[in-house]
């Protein structure tokens, strides 16, 4: 356990104003050459599809590139790349962008914290050494918190619970939030009980007016119903936080080491064949189901490297079958449709047709710390 359509000559002005293709030239040219791009031609279903690919090499450093650099906004492809410095990048989990908070669905992991959570779907994680997983994380949030001692000198010891991280809840739903510092400055709303922990202290337990997150600790939103049980925490209470890693199934997985994550899917290839089981997953939306669309997807290759892909037209059964045919080892699906993205080497290969809530960053100066 732990606690925690631009153009590509628009988007390479933009990327040399800011001075990217300008930093420690040999060594950056380097860097790029080695994330190599084609067009491959795969057949499947009786139709030949082109499909642009990346490829990145085992142990590249990988980021989360938040849109503004908080959950819950959105911004463009090319503003996130020139933020986050990548020489590759692709769009990442899908996001409400039909209106309301720009908030994602799937669990996200920046710099090993938590700072959004998802039931559903599949996720992809990377580690410092270059390791990466995937795996149908589901990360359980829980903790305890210990009362001041009374006038015996005796505490009382209870549990608490997250039902999600840097999410705004709809109306009248009875859930527990936590808020970190990749939320911004504030939850972001007004409604519900709001308890502030800082340093592991319970500094602030007042109804929830848009609260200020503190950089050095959280907020827990009791919100609906759940307000009966703020009644748990007082100022000067002591709280623990635990984070579990598990599967679908309810087993621990070895995440406790992943500092990037994006959840998305469904999986398409798992272990070299096709692994298709999108309403198992979660999914109900006949985009994902049965329709034919643009996608984004990520794979894992047998020799360690990472493949970004994406692909037009193709539903999620040809899109799984694609991937398993260009020899993925392991492979899910990204966000798609508008959202779709790609870039690599100071290129838009597939450029997106709205702003993002989040992309997965690649090059040896994107941050992971």
């Amino acid at each position: 356990m732990k606690s925690k359509k631009w153009g590509t000559m628009l988007l390479a002005g933009v990327l040399a104003v800011s001075g990217i293709f300008g930093l420690a030239g040999d060594k950056r040219a380097e860097a790029a050459a080695s994330i190599a791009t084609s067009i491959r031609k795969v057949s499947v279903s009786g139709r030949t599809y082109s499909v642009q690919t990346v490829i990145v090499p085992k142990g590249t450093k990988a980021a989360l590139g938040l849109a503004q650099g908080q959950v819950g906004q959105t911004q463009s492809f090319a503003s996130i790349i020139t933020s986050s410095k990548a020489t590759a990048a692709i769009n990442g989990a899908f996001f409400n962008s039909y209106g309301g908070p720009a908030d994602p669905y799937g669990t996200l992991i920046s710099k090993g914290q938590i700072v959004h959570t998802g039931y559903y779907g599949t996720s992809i994680g990377f580690e410092k050494d270059g390791t990466v997983r995937m795996d149908s994380l589901r990360a359980k949030i829980t903790g305890k918190v210990v009362s001041r001692p009374d006038k015996a000198g005796k505490s009382k010891t209870s549990t608490w619970y997250a039902t999600f991280v840097n999410r705004t809840p709809e109306a009248g739903q009875n859930v527990v939030l936590m808020y970190n510092s990749a939320r911004g400055a504030r939850v972001g709303f007004s409604g519900g009980t709001a308890v502030t922990v800082r340093q592991n202290k319970v500094v602030q337990k007042a109804a929830n007016a848009n609260t200020a997150i503190p950089s050095d600790g959280y907020v827990l939103v009791y919100h609906g119903s759940e307000q009966n049980n703020a009644g748990r925490f007082e100022v000067g209470s002591t709280v623990e936080m635990n984070i579990a890693y598990q599967n679908a199934a309810n087993q621990t997985i070895p995440w406790d080491d992943v500092v990037t994550s994006v959840g998305a899917g469904p999986r398409l290839v798992k272990d070299g064949k096709v692994s298709l089981d999108a309403k198992g997953e979660g999914f109900n939306d006949p985009k994902i189901l049965t329709a034919s669309g643009a996608r984004s997807g990520i794979a894992i290759m047998p020799d360690g490297s990472v493949m970004l892909a994406t692909i037009g037209g193709a539903t999620m059964n040809q899109w799984a079958q694609v991937m398993q045919k260009m020899g993925a080892k392991q492979a899910m699906n990204l966000d798609g449709g508008a959202s779709s993205a790609l870039y690599a080497n100071g290129r838009v290969l597939t450029g997106a047709g709205r702003a993002l809530s989040n992309t997965l960053v690649f090059g040896q100066w994107v941050s992971m710390e």
